[in-house]
């Protein structure tokens, strides 16, 4: 329970943290992945990414992300048929298990929560940014090609922002995210780690109450269009998979940004009770309770 907005938001902050139990929940399977992607195929870099690296993952919802980094003698030129690699080489490890395909990923299912679930992303190692001490690597793009990708120039660059910003940007992108996932809504979660960040970079502060609000209608004013990567490695960032996941992901977003909208006109009406009720909706019953 929280007796206002500010305390209602850290409080669901805090609920969207993973703990270190659940952050170490798939170490044992990490070992013996990595174990078998190198008898297969020779695989010598394996190496955690994406949100559970970076301090932006949600508490029982983000997967736990690892690029595979290929060696040239088991790479294949069609980024689909290297996943099928993957995905066949995993599933003989464990038959038992469900693997699936979810580009530009193979999901193990390992257990229900996500942080039991692994993403393993076939890479190809390409070159390096001295600049940034980074490596760059190319990863499958949904269409059978290559798109060039750097975990830790992209993670440092969320990371400086974060900086910048006192600490407040991870957050808000855990509760960006949140609203995602609560709301199944079908966008890129490293579209809206870039998004966020690059829009956070020129506020002069973060307030989450208003900057929930704020992200959202950010988003849905851009009509999910793709963002050029500002650190220049990606290119052109989609927000999601398909053009029909982006129209559906836009009109839930708008929905979800309604709704803050009337939190933030009841808030500023001093009608706490009301504001709580409307980001309970935009959280999908997940904001902490009014009292």
């Amino acid at each position: 329970m929280a007796t206002t907005i500010n305390g209602g938001f850290e409080t669901l902050i805090s609920r969207l943290t993973p703990t270190k139990r659940e952050a170490s929940a798939s170490s044992g399977h990490r070992t013996s992945v990595a174990a078998k992607l190198e008898s297969a195929l020779a695989v010598k870099n394996f190496f955690g990414t994406g949100s559970s690296s970076n301090g932006t993952n949600v508490r029982f919802r983000s997967d736990v992300d690892f690029f595979a980094s290929i060696p040239h003698q088991s790479q294949r030129d069609n980024s689909d048929r290297m996943l099928l690699v993957v995905k066949e080489v995993l599933q003989e490890r464990y038959p038992d298990t469900k693997i699936r395909i979810r580009n530009p990923a193979i999901v193990c299912e390992f257990g229900t929560d996500a942080s039991e679930k692994l993403e393993v992303v076939p890479a190809y190692y390409v070159g390096r940014n001295d600049a940034n001490d980074s490596n760059i690597y190319k990863i499958p793009d949904g269409s059978g090609g290559w798109v060039k990708s750097s975990p830790r120039i992209h993670n440092a660059y969320v990371t400086e922002v974060n900086g910048d910003q006192g600490g407040k940007v991870k957050p808000l992108i855990r509760l960006i995210k949140a609203v995602k996932y609560y709301n199944n809504i079908p966008i890129s979660s490293f579209y809206l780690e870039l998004r966020i960040a690059k829009w956070a970079s020129t506020e002069p502060s973060i307030v989450y109450s208003h900057d929930v609000r704020s992200m959202l209608r950010h988003i849905v004013t851009c009509e999910l269009a793709k963002m050029r990567d500002p650190k220049g490695i990606s290119g052109y960032v989609p927000a999601a998979s398909t053009e029909s996941y982006r129209k559906d992901a836009l009109s839930e977003l708008e929905t979800a940004l309604g709704r803050a909208n009337r939190a933030r006109d009841a808030e500023n009406a001093n009608k706490t009770a009301t504001a709580f009720e409307y980001w309970d909706k935009v959280f999908d019953g997940k904001f902490p309770t009014y009292g």
